[in-house]
């Protein structure tokens, strides 16, 4: 990618979060992240062209220096910062502007920095490709997935209820979301199979923000596609079947709907408990739930009354979802045991302004700041040193509690499957459930650093969140719809027409 002959026409719109929008290149595996500000600071940019480059440059070291360190170097994409034209940028922002969703619309693109992170577009990635099929790559947020057991917690329920689960209570009430879902994280977490295939089924069921499919670099399936059951099955099949033929469950060369889907929980349960990225393979040592009693088992879950059936087996301690848990679990006191300690630290900056730089408060994000939360004592002895190391931990955690992990699948050419398998052997394989061929790579996204600033703020809405799940009694507010009937439920309702339609 030569900078210096940057064509907007190469780039196409991706998708935006609150602080960056992204654009994706048309043939290159190559993503482009730049900066937004608040449309009224359109004309005067909020910072300077050194700001924005030290700005982008502390995502890439938060994530190069502290996030590999702790989730692990195969699963992390860093990126570098690039200087690209203004030219180039201001006509890719006139290019973008009409394929914005309206309400990202309150943000504008910086046009004046020039500053971008430079990252692979993990959506279609270079894989090996022994077959012409596109990849597909599915985007979960797993979101935090043990409940707290801090002394600090005020309200009894925290330690009953996830977070996850009493957020949707509250986004449903303030008519974020017309419907919950029924996915919970701990679910997921469990490593118990059971629970996993449970949580990945509704997280196919009520996508929201924390479930999307892509082909071949192009989102098919998210959010904004759930309204209408059969439209969304029949488009969502047509992408996926061509990944999941060479399994069983087939009737008359046709693999069923509920197979199909079936089959796709299945490959990412595989995925997710797996260690490299792309099949395992080899003594791995599984650690026990280290969440401890009953910080395993959210009463919101709809598993929750089969505790006894199926319990939290434990992790791989080399897989994505171990690492992601372990690093989660930095946050030891709850925002409201640590918000004190964030009180400690600010009094003191005001009155030491200058040690805000030795402090690391805003970085730099290097070894010495991952040292500092690594050798935090595990007793309070009143110092600010001691206040800020809990205060990185809990940025840390909070980031690792609001990341993405993205799957790539690519099928397998069938003679790299079929290779000196016998006859027989190819016969048995077809008659006995087992996953389809697909390899598969795990990455770990969305790595930025949670502001020190953002405390206070994070405080609030946890009381917003419980005051409002207390208030309930758990209840879904009138006017909201019931759970999703689910695309699984009309898959066995197609399936049941193909079955017994009439010769």
């Amino acid at each position: 990618m030569e900078l210096d002959k940057m064509d907007e026409n190469d780039w196409k719109y991706h998708g935006e979060g609150n602080k960056s929008l992204v654009v994706s290149h048309v043939q290159l595996s190559r993503v482009l992240r730049l900066l937004k500000y608040p449309a009224e600071d359109s004309e005067n940019p909020p910072q300077t062209v050194e700001q924005a480059f030290r700005q982008i440059q502390n995502i890439v070291d938060f994530s190069s220096n502290v996030m590999s360190s702790l989730l692990g170097e195969k699963f992390i994409h860093s990126g570098e910062v690039v200087k690209l034209p203004l030219e180039f940028v201001r006509q890719l922002s006139i290019k973008v502007q009409h394929q914005r969703p309206a309400w990202r619309c309150d943000k504008v693109m910086d046009i004046y920095s020039g500053c971008a992170l430079c990252l692979p577009n993990l959506t279609s990635p270079v894989l090996h490709l022994p077959t012409h099929t596109a990849p597909l790559c599915i985007e979960i947020k797993p979101k935090c997935g043990f409940l707290p057991s801090s002394k600090h917690v005020s309200k009894d329920i925290k330690t009953k209820v996830c977070r996850f689960c009493m957020h949707q209570h509250y986004k449903v009430a303030n008519g974020k979301w017309k419907r919950p879902s029924l996915y919970c994280p701990l679910d997921l977490f469990s490593g118990n199979r059971h629970r996993m295939d449970f949580a990945i089924r509704h997280l196919i069921e009520e996508p929201q923000n924390n479930f999307k499919i892509f082909k071949g670099g192009q989102c098919i399936y998210s959010s904004k596609e759930v309204s209408d059951d059969s439209m969304d099955l029949n488009a969502l099949l047509h992408h996926l079947r061509p990944y999941f033929l060479h399994g069983n469950n087939r009737i008359n060369s046709h693999m069923t709907s509920k197979a199909v889907l079936n089959d796709l929980i299945q490959v990412l349960a595989n995925a997710l408990l797996s260690g490299d990225g792309g099949g395992g393979g080899g003594d791995r040592k599984v650690v026990m739930d280290t969440r401890g009693g009953g910080r395993s088992f959210c009463e919101a879950s709809l598993l929750n009354k089969e505790r006894i059936r199926h319990g939290s087996e434990g992790l791989p301690s080399d897989s994505v979802l171990f690492r992601i848990l372990q690093t989660q679990m930095l946050d030891t006191l709850d925002i409201e045991g640590l918000f004190p300690l964030y009180r400690r630290v600010e009094q003191h900056l005001q009155d030491f302004p200058k040690e805000r730089t030795s402090l690391q408060v805003e970085g730099p994000y290097n070894e010495a700041f991952l040292e500092k939360l690594q050798k935090c004592p595990t007793e309070d002895d009143g110092s600010v040193e001691y206040a800020v190391a809990k205060v990185h931990q809990y940025r840390v955690a909070m980031t690792a509690k609001d990341c993405s992990i993205m799957v790539a699948l690519v099928p397998r050419s069938e003679e790299e499957e079929d290779e000196g398998l016998s006859t027989q052997r190819r016969l048995r394989d077809f008659l006995s459930p087992r996953p389809p061929a697909l390899s598969y790579s795990v990455s770990i996204l969305d790595l930025d650093p949670k502001p020190f600033d953002s405390i206070p703020s994070q405080l609030r809405l946890d009381q917003k969140i419980v005051s409002c799940y207390l208030r309930t009694g758990g209840a879904l507010p009138k006017g909201s719809l019931s759970p999703h009937p689910g695309i699984f439920a009309a898959a066995e309702r197609e399936d049941c027409t193909l079955l017994f339609h009439p010769v």
